[in-house]
């Protein structure tokens, strides 16, 4: 469970947008058209919380560069508008799973009855094993 996390807000001056050809089948309107959509949004130079672009630039992901620009490639539909606004929500979605703070951990004990389970399953597999054995008369 996560807690609400860092308010962000991504503005659209911040996000570029390069039009590029579709990769994969598709017929002539592949060859011709380019209605892909490659996003690049700077971290570093955004207007994004600090804490919220450490995090963003800690996080080991294809889709952070070493230079902390984040690319996002969107060629799912036909359409360019389509290829962008689904590249905005990938972005948002992203930004917004970094931005959730992870609910801390508490250390718990094992109770008796699951270290015994554990023993018991560990004796188990042993006897299994040594079972395998050469048999002697």
């Amino acid at each position: 469970m996560t807690s609400p996390g860092i308010d962000f807000d991504l503005r659209e001056g911040e996000v570029s947008f390069f039009a590029i050809r579709a990769q994969g089948a598709g017929g002539q309107n592949v060859n011709k058209v380019s209605n892909a959509i490659h996003l690049r949004f700077d971290v570093r130079a955004s207007s994004l919380p600090e804490e919220l672009k450490a995090r963003l630039l800690r996080k080991r992901d294809q889709r952070v560069t070493a230079d902390g620009v984040i690319v996002i490639k969107a060629q799912q539909y036909r359409s360019l508008e389509k290829n962008r606004a689904e590249a905005l929500a990938r972005l948002r979605a992203f930004v917004k799973s970094v931005a959730a703070t992870p609910r801390p951990r508490r250390a718990t004990r094992p109770t008796a009855s699951s270290q015994r389970q554990r023993i018991d399953s560990k004796v188990r597999r042993g006897q299994i094993k040594t079972a395998r054995g050469r048999v002697h008369d």
